[in-house]
């Protein structure tokens, strides 16, 4: 043989085992993945309501509240390989991270999905709480406008139409209207609905009513969730949503397409998630328009908004409400 056969042979082979290595060999990431989006006010694939509420009346609902989610290749026994790496991470759509960050040292995929499952049914318990929270009156102010039409016990549950969900939600409620405003409040009274009408004075340059609220839970009725094996807490803020539009008449979406995500705390507070960028990826590809994201997400939105989808940041489940009130009126919200 001659020193120019072997040399192209010596190569060949050298060629052939780079890429069998490259193949056979698994690299420890993980390639993630728009993955699948429900409609919180509509049913499963097997036709179950993903949000049944029994006990309490319910009210239609349109449009779309749509949770999203992560798909993700590899893992713990699921290897990829270089080429595979290197595909995906050339995908705008994807991205490869390492396989640590998904699942701790030792942790078998079975293990992940039972934490994601727990961390699932633990977002929705905190999703109902923040959902549920009651505004309650400890007492009026002497002198005020709430003296002698709020009473002690009494349940805040609207101002003007728009639901109180905390007491943050009341101030920014009556500090939409000046000072000296007649406000519509919508209360709860020996447990009759009632509507009365409470004015406002300027203090401090804000208006106020004159009452001393405090916050409690109160879970009357039963609400089940029903999302198949997804896990994982980050569809929090959109369960909360989708219960709020149930058992009121306000009709959140007003019949738009409008996706999400984010943890939320029983006390409303909307954390951060990961995927966020494969979350816009696909909620838009099931067709929505606008899309909620937790604000300090922002910085991981930024340059990655599919065309088509606005994205409002959100700090609150209140102020997610607040929102989705004003985009249904064609107005507009802070944004990423």
């Amino acid at each position: 043989m001659s020193r120019r056969s072997l040399t192209l042979l010596i190569a060949s082979v050298s060629v052939i085992a780079a890429l069998a290595i490259a193949v056979l060999v698994p690299v420890p990431y993980v390639i993630l993945g728009p993955g699948p989006t429900l409609n919180t006010l509509g049913k499963d694939s097997s036709g179950q309501p993903i949000i049944t509420i029994v006990g309490h009346p319910t009210y239609p609902t349109i449009g779309h509240l749509n949770m999203v989610t992560v798909g993700y290749q590899g893992g713990p026994g699921v290897n990829i390989n270089i080429f595979s790496a290197l595909a995906a991470w050339l995908n705008p759509h994807e991205a490869v991270v390492p396989e640590s960050e998904l699942f701790a040292p030792g942790q078998t995929q079975q293990q992940t999905q039972q934490q994601d499952t727990q961390q699932m049914t633990s977002s929705q318990e905190d999703a109902v709480a923040a959902a549920l929270t009651e505004l309650v009156v400890v007492q009026t102010q002497p002198g005020f406008p709430a003296a002698g039409v709020l009473q002690a016990g009494d349940v805040i549950t609207a101002v003007d139409g728009k639901p109180v969900t905390s007491q943050s939600s009341l101030t920014t409620l009556v500090g939409a209207h000046p000072a000296g405003s007649t406000l519509t409040l919508t209360i709860v009274r020996h447990g009759r609905t009632e509507t009365v009408q409470v004015g406002t004075k300027e203090v401090a340059g804000r208006p106020v009513m004159g009452v001393q609220v405090t916050e409690q839970y109160k879970f009357p009725f039963i609400v089940k969730f029903s999302v198949g094996d997804i896990g994982g807490p980050s569809a929090g803020m959109m369960f909360a949503l989708g219960v709020i539009d149930k058992l009121t008449p306000m009709n959140l979406t007003g019949g738009k397409f409008i996706a999400g995500t984010g943890e939320i705390e029983a006390s409303g507070k909307v954390d951060p998630i990961g995927g966020i960028q494969q979350k816009m990826v696909g909620a838009r590809n099931a067709g929505a328009t606008i899309f909620l994201a937790p604000a300090a997400n922002c910085a991981d939105v930024k340059g990655a908004i599919p065309a088509g989808l606005q994205v409002a940041k959100v700090s609150t489940l209140s102020q997610a409400v607040t929102d989705l009130e004003a985009l249904k009126s064609g107005g507009s919200v802070p944004s990423c």
